[in-house]
């Protein structure tokens, strides 16, 4: 079993502690050079950063993620008897975008590439329909996983290069913020390789996006792929942050302009115990308390495959006492399995798909606040959304 690697690790037998990922020789003391001066810098967008971050990470609000590709657009729509074309996505994206008292509940909204140059059928921009609820928009920048030759079995996300250009051309556009998904496998291992590399990744992918304007989403989603305990989920999960924050202040990324993206810490999706909210909540609270500095200003989590009550579920419990940090959501399916229930892309439905929307955000809303009950939730609304091996 992928768990049974797993032992009590310490500083003698861990390939991430004692800081050999970071080539530093075994029986050696860490030495910095008597010069070196770190800077944490993002160049002349500074200010603008650390507001647009502000904005998203506001009481109550949290982020709309529908940067789906346009392949898995395409699967949503067939969920629902779509055939995968541009003006049905654009319908389903309009549907999403200009639903009516939207920016109550969220703040922000990521995009594909492709909706954020796209219009509304009546020729509004997406990006200005979103300003005019004071939800920020945001654009997926990665350019997905591939196979990470040398590792066991395990990915690297691809993008770096030309996001500079491409970063800056996204801003004139209207985007505010980016997201970069990479991931960690714990039936994979992890090996320390894939670990240094999704932490590199987001690092660079940080600094390169602060350096035009954009605010990073750091994601390193931890899958639910496995039947590992919650304690192996923690051990991992606090290792790979580790990482990212070392790589992320190696490459001067400014700590008030990033928001973070991470996987709740649960046990496995095949793991003979299912965790309670509280107990989730614990677990989350203390690998975050443990790795993230309280600089950063929110932490929208991803559900993961989670269902939609759970996701919020586990939300409110985290909310239940005061946090150093915005403790948001970013949600995708969690948000969005109901509206495409309620809307069937029947033209005559699309109140009521917006109808549904509302309903999953303000419950989301509520349980930023610590005052969400899941007294009347729908049999839907209970039902997991896990798919062993998803891709985007």
């Amino acid at each position: 079993m992928a768990s049974a690697s797993f032992v009590k690790l310490n500083a003698s037998s861990s390939p991430w502690i004692g800081q050999r990922s970071f080539n530093q020789r075994p029986g050696s003391s860490p030495r910095l050079p008597a010069t070196r001066v770190s800077v944490i810098r993002a160049g002349s967008y500074s200010e603008e950063l650390v507001k647009t971050a502000k904005t998203i990470a506001s009481p109550g609000r949290g982020i709309l993620a529908i940067d789906e590709s346009n392949a898995t657009c395409g699967k949503r729509l067939a969920s629902i008897g779509l055939d995968n074309t541009e003006a049905n996505r654009q319908a389903y994206r309009q549907l999403l975008l200009t639903t009516p008292g939207l920016g109550q509940y969220i703040s922000g909204s990521i995009l594909f590439e492709e909706t954020l140059y796209q219009s509304t059928t009546d020729g509004k921009k997406m990006v200005d329909c979103l300003r005019e609820q004071n939800i920020v928009p945001g654009i997926k920048v990665d350019k997905g996983l591939v196979p990470l030759p040398g590792s066991n079995n395990e990915s690297w996300c691809q993008g770096l290069d030309g996001l500079a250009s491409r970063t800056a051309e996204y801003y004139s556009q209207g985007a505010r913020f980016a997201k970069w998904r990479t991931v960690v496998s714990i039936p994979c291992g992890p090996s320390a390789l894939a670990v240094k590399e999704a932490a590199w990744g987001l690092a660079r992918y940080a600094a390169i996006s602060q350096d035009n304007g954009l605010v990073p989403i750091v994601e390193p989603e931890i899958l639910l792929d496995g039947d590992h305990s919650i304690e192996t989920t923690l051990e991992v999960a606090e290792r790979v942050w580790a990482e990212v924050f070392y790589y992320l202040a190696e490459n001067n990324v400014m700590f008030e302009g990033i928001l973070l993206k991470p996987s709740m810490v649960t046990p496995g999706a095949d793991h003979k115990e299912k965790a309670s909210p509280e107990t989730i909540a614990k677990y989350t609270l203390t690998m975050l308390k443990r790795r993230v500095p309280p600089a950063v200003p929110g932490i929208m989590f991803l559900s993961g495959g989670q269902s939609e009550m759970e996701a919020t579920l586990n939300l409110h419990a985290m909310n239940q006492s005061p946090n150093p940090w915005h403790v948001s959501f970013s949600y995708a399916r969690a948000l969005q399995n109901s509206v495409l229930k309620a809307w069937q892309g029947l033209p005559e439905n699309v109140e009521a798909g917006q109808k549904a929307l509302l309903t999953r955000a303000k419950a989301n809303s509520l349980a930023q606040l610590g005052k969400y009950s899941a007294e009347g939730e729908s049999e839907d609304a209970k039902k997991g959304m896990f798919v062993k091996g998803y891709t985007y």
